[in-house]
């Protein structure tokens, strides 16, 4: 398939220009999916580091929009970028991103968990004095200041999911995988099979959970203590709206759905795009981030496309 530029591909996918993949990532597919994957992510890291010793050298933070997308979330009906140059927002009814307030967090973990509430991790502002890992930090005004909360100095989320008071990290310098029963004062260490580079979270029980990693997919139903295999074919960024629905974006853009909380799936559609970060609100709703700070939204669980954000 031709490179589409995201404006396009939207406008294709409902012109009905654009015929979907196959629904199943095997055998060399997969591997180049997950190779994309894991190269975009770990690209995300070293932005991370180089932004860490940038901080530590004192030097200012400069970008014009969120080039650089991490981390997305919805709060009413405004959503929040959360970039490489703080966090982002576009207002219901605006396709231009917003600066929100003037601090300039690397926000490599990003979570909404409720109205005006936010988690985030990742490296400080250069303007703070604050360590290059900042921990787990919480705004209860919807971005426009930061609190520690916890790990202060000694964690980098770059995977970050919460439900209820339930919180799940994983930590990009050590690989840790990091759970908190209590908002995230305290943690506990957890084992998974593989290296964790993405993860979803049931709301009902927040208990259960599903990861990606680089032996494919695995749920848990205890918060982590063990983990069943579900899938070897298949990896990529996850999304858990709600009941049995579960959505997987691959490294190659193929959006795929769920019906059965990931054992099986089938492609529904395709972002036309390396995705950066990918949400759902509900079984309807998705949210996907693509190179260039460009966001797109499918209000039909991703059989087409529109704009939602530019930088």
């Amino acid at each position: 398939m031709t490179s589409v530029v995201p404006d396009q591909f939207a406008a294709d996918v409902r012109a009905g220009a654009v015929e979907p993949r196959p629904p199943a990532v095997r055998g060399s597919r997969l591997l180049v999916a997950l190779l994309v994957t894991l190269v975009a992510l770990v690209a995300g890291c070293g932005e991370g580091s180089e932004t860490a010793e940038r901080h530590g050298e004192g030097r200012a933070v400069v970008g014009g929009g969120p080039q650089h997308v991490h981390g997305l979330g919805v709060d009413a009906t405004d959503l929040y970028i959360a970039s490489h140059t703080g966090l982002w927002r576009a207002p219901a009814g605006e396709t231009k991103a917003q600066r929100v307030g003037d601090i300039r967090h690397d926000l490599m973990g990003f979570t909404v968990v409720g109205p005006d509430h936010f988690l985030a991790s990742g490296h400080p502002d250069a303007r703070q004095d604050l360590p290059p890992r900042m921990g787990l930090q919480r705004s209860t005004d919807a971005g426009r200041s930061w609190e520690t909360v916890s790990l202060l100095g000694e964690a980098d989320l770059h995977v970050l999911r919460a439900a209820g008071r339930r919180i799940y990290g994983v930590d990009s310098g050590t690989g840790t995988f990091l759970t908190s029963a209590d908002n995230g004062r305290t943690w506990q260490q957890r084992t998974p099979p593989a290296p964790v580079f993405d993860l979803a979270v049931a709301h009902d029980p927040s208990r259960r959970l599903v990861i990606a990693t680089e032996r494919g997919l695995f749920s848990s139903l205890d918060t982590g203590r063990t983990w069943r295999r579900l899938r070897d074919d298949l990896a990529g960024l996850l999304a858990w709206p709600g009941g049995e629905a579960l959505y997987l974006v691959d490294g190659q853009g193929a959006v795929m759905r769920s019906a059965d909380a990931g054992r099986t799936f089938r492609q529904v559609g395709e972002v036309g795009s390396q995705p950066q970060a990918f949400i759902a609100t509900s079984a309807r709703e998705l949210y996907a981030a693509v190179q260039g700070g460009v966001v797109l939204m499918s209000s039909d669980g991703g059989a087409s496309w529109r704009t939602r954000s530019t930088p």
